[in-house]
């Protein structure tokens, strides 16, 4: 008994404090793009470039901040027809690809085209989020402070971090799927589907649907 007991304790539970709605994802996404669209001096329009690419890799991949700051710019398969991410470091140093969808594509083939256009390396292995002040790759820390920036540009809680992107993507993803579990435990690199059964959990429609038939 004391056994379970432990299980069930350690086990993390998802709430819906913990990831974005479908309206403040909208709000994230107006704030960056309006903040890109209209900053001034080329340094601004640098940062607000890459804020904006950061919380559109969040949204649209799901990956961990330690595997945002990771990507390097060979990573990105954008042309003919392929539309990924390699992601070789993941959790458990597990290398996998990662699909997304029209709008990161084009993000992306704009965000490498301007990069080209302010000099900056586009090789395989130059890093996909630079630092202007080191011209190393972002740090963790770095990318962490770019979404709580954008959250608050947003007027969004400022109970959000970074990994509330990836459990955004997480939920809404295994709805649009049509509840695909193993879609999304294969997208976030999960290794055992259990893991993943936490944004069941929480987003399980037949859940939703008996408690608005209790009692009636």
């Amino acid at each position: 008994m004391r056994w379970v007991m432990r299980v069930w304790m350690s086990r993390w539970v998802l709430n819906e404090s913990k990831f974005l709605s479908t309206e403040e994802v909208r709000q994230l996404l107006r704030a960056v793009e309006s903040r890109a669209q209209t900053a001034l001096g080329p340094a601004a329009r640098r940062t607000a470039t890459q804020d904006r690419m950061i919380v559109g890799l969040g949204l649209s991949t799901g990956l961990r901040v330690a595997e945002i700051a990771g990507l390097r710019c060979g990573d990105v398969f954008v042309h003919d027809g392929m539309s990924s991410l390699l992601v070789r470091r993941g959790k458990g140093g597990k290398t996998r690809l990662v699909s997304f969808n029209g709008d990161l594509k084009a993000r992306l083939v704009e965000f490498l085209e301007w990069k080209r256009r302010w000099n900056e390396p586009t090789e395989s292995e130059a890093p996909l989020l630079r630092s202007s002040r080191t011209g190393k790759p972002l740090t963790v820390r770095a990318i962490q402070k770019v979404f709580k920036r954008c959250a608050r540009l947003a007027g969004l809680s400022p109970r959000y971090s970074i990994h509330s992107l990836r459990h955004t993507y997480a939920c809404h993803l295994y709805k649009a799927s049509g509840w695909n579990l193993r879609l999304v435990q294969r997208q976030l690199g999960h290794t055992s589907i259990a893991t993943t059964q936490v944004y069941a959990d929480v987003m399980e429609p037949d859940v939703r649907r008996a408690l608005e038939r209790l009692y009636k």
